[in-house]
């Protein structure tokens, strides 16, 4: 597994340095005091990835020490983009049934970034159970971020996952790309991205060992490039890490030079604007796939 550790860590560390260089261009106009707080996805979801990405090579800890500094970094531009917190503590505020501001604050307190209003919030949200109405895999979303931050609750993570589809373990040619992608985020949130392993039921386990390789080949067949990182993330959460050189190869063969891993197999465009909105959920997708390859092969994860 030698070969994978390396093609991982090289495709991590290009994916990293390219958001890095690029984070720019995702910041918020007039450092957010013009953000508008009803609108997650043009607000917080860019900021929630970035994060997430950079968190979870912190946590790690396998890269080396330049791509950690980047990492850092880029954790501390995200949270000097939210406020310090402040913008996810008011969008709370405003809207108490929303899970956003959560699940993007979780990432910052796994890096040790918190903001003690915004907790206290979330706390109160949390005992009166006040969310909003989520499907199953986001239900295991948001029951994640409660335990990344460290906020005490009765969640049944057996019991929500078997109410997902992965969780029913239905018959596998049963998959279009919307399923496939809330599938991968099961994976996620049940193993909190590859660090509880052995949280997945055995029979998912099973069911996962037995037909991600043939949904790899599909969707690598089909040039889906940032759904095949989703999947080789998910290969590195099972308890019996399945990185296969050759899926790592291709993967690696599809970025770019400079870092870039396109989101698909159509051109990308040559505005530097356009091709980081366009892309830079690849550029996670792949920074955490290596991170979590790299670290399980050299035994991280229980």
């Amino acid at each position: 597994m030698t070969a994978v550790v390396h093609t991982a860590h090289d495709v991590a560390t290009r994916a990293l340095g390219w958001l890095h260089t690029h984070r720019l261009l995702g910041a918020f106009e007039d450092d957010a005091a013009t953000t508008d707080l009803n609108d997650p996805e043009g607000a917080y979801k860019p900021m929630c990835e970035l994060a997430l990405a950079s968190s979870l090579v912190l946590r790690e800890g396998v890269a080396g020490t330049n791509e950690q500094q980047v990492a850092r970094e880029l954790v501390g531009f995200t949270w000097q983009q939210l406020r310090e917190g402040d913008l996810l503590y008011e969008r709370q505020l405003r809207h108490a049934l929303l899970t956003d501001p959560l699940e993007t604050y979780a990432h910052h307190a796994r890096s040790g970034l918190r903001h003690e209003a915004l907790e206290q919030t979330l706390v109160q949200c949390s005992v009166e159970d006040s969310m909003t109405e989520l499907l199953p895999n986001r239900r295991l979303a948001v029951a994640n971020a409660h335990r990344i931050v460290g906020i005490h609750r009765n969640d049944d993570f057996p019991a929500m996952l078997r109410q997902t589809w992965l969780g029913r373990i239905p018959q596998p040619w049963a998959l279009d790309w919307y399923t496939a992608y809330y599938m991968t985020h099961t994976v996620f949130h049940v193993t909190d991205w590859g660090a509880l392993p052995g949280d997945l039921l055995p029979e998912v386990v099973e069911y996962l060992e037995n037909w991600l390789p043939v949904w790899i080949d599909v969707w690598a067949e089909a040039g889906q490039w940032d759904l095949l990182g989703e999947l080789l993330i998910v290969g590195a959460c099972l308890p019996e890490p399945r990185c296969d050189p050759a899926e790592w190869e291709l993967f690696a063969n599809a970025q770019h030079a400079d870092g870039l891993v396109p989101r698909d197999d159509r051109p990308v465009v040559d505005d530097p604007e356009e091709r980081y909105h366009d892309h830079k959920h690849t550029a996670v997708v792949a920074t955490i796939a290596g991170t979590l390859a790299m670290s399980r092969l050299l035994g991280g994860g229980t």
